[in-house]
């Protein structure tokens, strides 16, 4: 691959991740509307995965081998898994526009396990203060949440959060585990581990009860079909070729796009409530997205021989 054409391959998947995901919290609302939502997710997951399969599986006939399985795997429960799964979970109670709000503070969550567990490098005054921001912005949404959903629970939050600590912690470890050169059977084994998870959580939190397939709407099942190609086939991939090439938290400035579209969108489809205070909170946490995401020039300073100056890829 040359300069040039990695550079339009990185510009082309940033589009990918910043628009695509951007339209999946529409996506997944309206898949969860007839279809259980661990199942929805599953099924989304399983089917990319085994599309993906069957076209590797056409050039190579042993498309896993070489990886990292384990590693995989993980990333895959993390991913997949957990952060998606909860995320389309906590849709049953909370807006799309909202639950987007709420992802926007990833890169903040990124930002901090990369502190505390891989780079040991502290965040910058700059970066503190976009943390704080961040937060405050975050903690306003969540008390201000009664307002915008009669089913919301703080279970649903927390749910959120849980997806964000999963997705934070599997794109610090895939940059471990990932293979440039095997990025779409690093992918798809991924999808695989997720779509397992999600199908597992489906049947812990009993959603065949009161499920029946003769009550899933055609709008349902296109909103999956969507989510298959473009959410998990196109989006995911788009991810994973980024985080491979780029810094992390570069590649987390897609949460910045995310809540725009899914705010959006949910207004204009959903007709969900869109507040001076969900305004405000949008701008509290994308300023302290932003703070954290270009935190400035840093000082020059010698560095102590204890500091470890290493950078993730």
């Amino acid at each position: 691959m040359t300069a040039r054409s990695g550079t339009r391959a990185i510009l082309l998947a940033f589009a990918g991740i910043y628009i695509i995901w951007g339209t999946t919290f529409l996506g997944i609302a309206l898949a969860i509307r007839t279809i259980p939502p661990f199942w929805s997710g599953g099924v989304r997951f399983l089917i990319a995965a085994g599309l993906m399969y069957v076209w590797l599986r056409r050039h190579d006939p042993r498309p896993f081998a070489g990886l990292n399985i384990g590693g995989s795997l993980l990333c895959g429960v993390l991913l997949s898994g957990i952060g998606n799964g909860f995320v389309v979970w906590a849709q049953q109670g909370l807006p799309s526009g909202v639950t987007a709000l709420f992802v926007c503070a990833l890169p903040v969550m990124m930002l901090l396990f990369d502190w505390m567990f891989f780079s040991r490098r502290a965040p910058t005054p700059r970066g503190m203060l976009g943390l704080a921001i961040g937060v405050s912005g975050v903690v306003v949404l969540t008390l201000h949440t009664h307002s915008l959903s009669g089913q919301m629970r703080p279970v649903h939050i927390l749910a959120v959060m849980l997806a964000e600590v999963g997705w934070a912690l599997g794109s610090l470890l895939q940059q471990r585990y990932i293979d440039r050169s095997r990025l779409g059977s690093y992918t798809c084994l991924q999808m695989f581990a997720g779509a397992a998870f999600q199908l597992f959580m489906g049947f812990v939190d009993r959603e065949w009860i009161g499920f029946s397939a003769s009550q899933v709407s055609l709008q349902s099942l296109l909103a999956v079909a969507y989510l298959v190609v473009f959410g998990s086939i196109i989006a995911v991939n788009c991810y994973s070729f980024l985080l491979a090439h780029v810094a992390a938290q570069k590649v987390s400035t897609y949460a910045l796009v995310n809540p725009i579209i899914a705010v959006a969108l949910g207004a204009l489809v959903l007709h969900e409530k869109v507040t001076p205070v969900v305004l405000l909170c949008a701008a509290l946490v994308i300023l302290g997205v932003a703070m954290v995401l270009w935190p400035g020039r840093a000082p020059t300073a010698t560095l102590p021989l204890a500091v470890n100056p290493r950078r993730l890829v």
